[in-house]
Parts: C-alpha cells; structure tokens; sequence
C-alpha cells in the first residue's frame, strides 16, 4: 500500500504544528511549506481538508495560520490516514460497483489483502499525533530553513 502526496503532506503538516504547539500564534502555511519542503499551493488545499475534517483551525487576517484543532495526544494517525485518503480499495474487487474481476467469488486474495489492511490500521491507530512528535527539537533541527 502506497500513501498518497496528499495524505503525507497532511501527516507532515500535522507533525510540524504539533512540535510548534507551545507557540501562541498560528503556523503561517507559507512557513510550514518553506521548512517542510513541500509546495504551498497544494499545503493550502492540504490545509483546507484538515480543517473540514476538524483536525486543524485556520484563522485569518494579519494574526492568522493554522493550529491544531485539538491536543496532540488526542488525533489518531489512523483516523487522519482514513480521512485523508479518497480510496482504500487495495484491489478492484473491493469495489463491488466496478467490479470486473471474474475470480472474484471464489478468490481468496481480497480477504488476505483485507484482513492486511485491518491490521495496518491496527498499528496506525496505535500512534497519535503526539507520538510522531515525539523528539521535537531532532526534527526541529532537520527542516528545511
């Protein structure tokens, strides 16, 4: 299984604020892009998508940026990859509706790759937000300046 860009930048925007949590001002996007390395444009729509989704708070005008919506400790990995990835469907015959597989009724592989994906979100759910951060000086010192 492959994340998408989407779904990284989303985990590495998170990451960033949460190791910037003790600031009282907002993130600028521009900032987190910039130091993270990844483009602004698509950190905005990123961004956008965590808010709607209720991890992170934007807040405009001259003070404005981003923040965490709740504490560290309080945001599954697990439910942030659910979120932010638009297809989890590891084969085509997940999909019942686009289905074209004609083993599909007697296969046993979308049970394997089934039971694979529950389990991957086992772990994942495991680890919050905080966790990631764990050595935020360490990853301090590695983004971009």
């Amino acid at each position: 299984m492959r994340l998408t860009r989407h779904t990284d930048n989303a985990l590495r925007a998170l990451i960033y604020l949460a190791i910037h949590h003790e600031d009282e001002s907002p993130a600028r996007i521009t900032d987190i892009a910039r130091r993270m390395g990844m483009s602004e444009e698509h950190l905005s729509k990123v961004v956008a998508r965590l808010a709607t989704l209720g991890f992170v708070d934007t807040l405009r005008g001259r003070v404005g940026g981003v923040r965490l919506a709740k504490p560290a400790e309080a945001i599954s990995v697990g439910a942030v990859v659910r979120a932010t990835e638009d297809n989890l469907n590891l084969v085509e015959c997940f999909d019942p509706s686009t289905n074209q597989c004609p083993i599909a009724p007697a296969c046993a592989l979308a049970p394997a790759l089934d039971e694979a994906l529950t389990a991957f979100f086992t772990v994942l759910d495991k680890y919050t937000l905080a966790d990631l951060a764990v050595k935020p000086r360490a990853l301090t010192r590695l983004l971009i300046a």
